[in-house]
């Protein structure tokens, strides 16, 4: 007889791998922004460590002390089974010490995971006119160059696997705006699609779990994304009209599923808003497992926490499988 998973990794995995839980549906954040309002800490990501190299030793222990703590206490905190790394500094042995410290203080208790995108994502405002262009005129230059973004990261990732102590990563390129793709499907299929498959083909092969992100309109390019080979899609946007329910049915079979609570109501909505997107989710993702329930984006820098407070307290009354035969 198997036995059930019962760490929020060992939860979170069997999520990633399709096969059936009983308890809660896993959860997890690819950030929790609100660390100041909630801990009275500033998020790593929000730390600007200009003089770094500067410091002694003992100063940048304390700082990455510190950022380790963060990070478990979120996810003791809210009930994450995974937690997604910021390093900061992100040098490789930055990274390093900064999985050690997690580990150290947490073993096996958490999913740990960090970006591990090298893909073309939107461009900036400053930059799009003048991308699209280069990328429209030399496409030979822009195959090339992504090929070589795919073996940088796969060179890190390396390192990363002979380290040790990292379970995946988060693909967190951006793809899509509200209304669709920032590239065409057919631009998509040649500048990104085939690189994005090579990636997650490395990653996988090294050992870890990956999870695509992007926001926005999926809907033109899912054939794309699934056909990736990533073990999950992530944020699944009801902003760009992404509806959940019909990704399960299309992909549900081939792919888990991560996200779809609306941030826009989580922001702005009134609180029975937010309560219909929690519990549209969690009924159209839980069936058949597969499923890891989180906001369509992150918890980010503004929100209301009292709103993702409201987000748990619906996943806690509702978000449950009950026990295997």
């Amino acid at each position: 007889m198997t036995t059930p998973p019962r760490t929020p990794r060992e939860r979170f995995i069997a999520a990633l791998e399709r096969r059936p839980i009983e308890g809660r549906v896993p959860h997890f954040e690819l950030v929790f922004f609100l660390t100041m309002e909630a801990f009275g800490k500033v998020h790593p990501s929000h730390r600007h460590y200009a003089q770094w190299d500067q410091m002694s030793e003992a100063e940048r222990r304390l700082h990455r002390s510190e950022m380790a703590d963060i990070y478990i206490r979120t996810a003791e905190t809210y009930e994450h089974d995974a937690i997604f790394i910021h390093p900061n500094p992100g040098t490789i042995d930055e990274t390093f010490r900064l999985i050690d410290l997690i580990r150290e203080r947490s073993g096996d208790r958490y999913f740990i995971m960090m970006h591990g995108d090298a893909t073309y994502s939107i461009p900036n405002g400053e930059e799009m006119e003048e991308w699209a262009a280069w990328a429209y005129g030399q496409p030979e230059e822009a195959k090339a160059e992504a090929d070589r973004r795919v073996d940088a990261m796969l060179e890190r990732a390396t390192a990363l696997r002979e380290h040790g102590g990292l379970d995946g990563f988060a693909l967190c390129a951006d793809y899509c705006f509200n209304n669709g793709p920032f590239l065409s499907p057919p631009m998509f299929r040649q500048l990104v699609a085939p690189y994005l498959k090579r990636l997650i083909a490395g990653e996988r092969e090294l050992g870890f779990y990956v999870i695509k992100h992007t926001d926005g309109n999926i809907m033109p390019i899912l054939d794309e994304l699934v056909d990736a080979n990533p073990h999950a899609l992530h944020s699944l946007d009801p902003q760009g009209h992404v509806d959940i329910a019909e990704v399960k049915r299309l992909v549900g079979d081939r792919v888990a599923l991560i996200g779809n609570v609306n941030c826009g109501l989580l922001t702005t909505g009134t609180d029975e808003e937010v309560i219909e997107s929690c519990r549209y989710a969690l009924r159209s993702g839980m069936p058949g497992g597969g499923y890891i329930y989180s906001t369509s984006n992150c918890i980010f820098t503004g929100m209301p926490l009292e709103r993702y407070d409201l987000m748990l307290r619906v996943w806690r009354e509702e978000g449950n499988y009950p026990p295997q035969p």
